[in-house]
């Protein structure tokens, strides 16, 4: 697949042929789902935690006598039927994380670009200035592409003026080359690859 490498005012520069092992494969939803399940799960804290009867601080003393009273059976206030008693059967402290496979995780980021490349929302810049860039004519720019709701991929040592610039741009992420992942990439309507990038993900998924 041929894709033309162009720059923010969409001008064509040159044009790049993607690796059809990685940008050209057809649409598996069922291992898409599975690496997007498995990273949903692992950023689930787990960290709900109620206490038992037994985790509650106080006496056990049993507060009243056994018959006589004219009143229910009781042990002690720590029971769950009491204001401030343990919790019957609460939720605990646990970890959501499943395991998966590295080569259903590889395949599943290849399907994301795929998918992408597919549907014609890759777009690859040839180079992204890191000079000062004024906010109002880089959104001007942006516009030109439909980038509204997009992942911007670079590959940018540090943050520069053009980072903090189209960070202001509503719906606009960024993620460094080494950051890449499914979820993120699926949930935005189109990704910009810069070249530089572009290049270190071939290598990396080659």
């Amino acid at each position: 697949m041929i894709v033309d490498l162009i720059n923010l005012d969409t001008e064509k520069k040159s044009s790049h042929e993607l690796n059809d092992a990685i940008f050209g494969l057809e649409p598996r939803k069922d291992i898409l789902h599975r690496v997007v399940t498995w990273q949903l799960s692992k950023r689930r804290s787990g960290s709900h935690k109620t206490k038992t009867r037994g985790e509650i601080k106080g006496s056990t003393r049993k507060i009243m006598k056994q018959k006589g009273s004219g009143s229910a059976r009781h042990s002690t206030r720590k029971v769950n039927i009491f204001r401030g008693g343990g919790v019957a059967f609460g939720p605990l402290l646990r970890d959501h994380s499943t395991k998966l496979p590295k080569k259903i995780r590889s395949l599943g980021l290849k399907l994301a670009l795929s998918s992408k490349a597919k549907n014609k929302e890759l777009v690859v810049l040839d180079e992204l200035s890191e000079k000062e860039t004024i906010f109002k004519d880089l959104r001007n720019k942006m516009g030109k592409f439909d980038l509204e709701n997009s992942l911007i991929i670079n590959d940018f040592e540090k943050e520069n003026n053009f980072t903090r610039a189209a960070r202001n741009i509503k719906n606009i992420d960024f993620l460094k080359v080494e950051g890449i992942n499914v979820y993120d990439i699926l949930r935005k309507e189109k990704i910009v690859i810069t070249k530089g990038s572009l290049k270190n993900i071939e290598e990396r998924l080659q």
